[in-house]
């Protein structure tokens, strides 16, 4: 006589194994923060630099082999942007953000 074997069910094998511990943004929250390691719902294309795109995969690189400290491209994006923000909220014109900007 087969024996039927009980099979966990989707609801089990795709269950969240940690409580989340990030919640999106709040309307009116501080601007500028980085938001770290979460699912992000928007999307944007930049175009750079063969130069600028090395730049950037040394420091990531630099990151993980002298800081310990191991992210993807995108996460430094996000992380600088979020603090070009938070610069230019803080110091509006004397930001480094405008500064560059204004430079040829």
């Amino acid at each position: 006589m087969p024996r039927r074997v009980g099979l966990p069910g989707a609801a089990e094998l795709f269950r969240p194994t940690t409580a989340p511990d990030t919640e999106a943004p709040e309307e009116g929250a501080e601007p500028g923060l980085p938001s770290g390691r979460v699912r992000h719902e928007e999307k944007i294309t930049v175009y750079v630099s063969s130069d600028e795109l090395l730049a950037l995969e040394q420091a990531r690189l630099t990151l993980r082999a002298q800081y310990g400290v191991a992210v993807d491209r995108g996460r430094i994006v996000r992380t600088a942007i979020g603090l070009a923000m938070a610069d230019l909220a803080a110091r509006g014109g004397d930001s480094d953000l405008v500064r560059g900007l204004r430079q040829p």
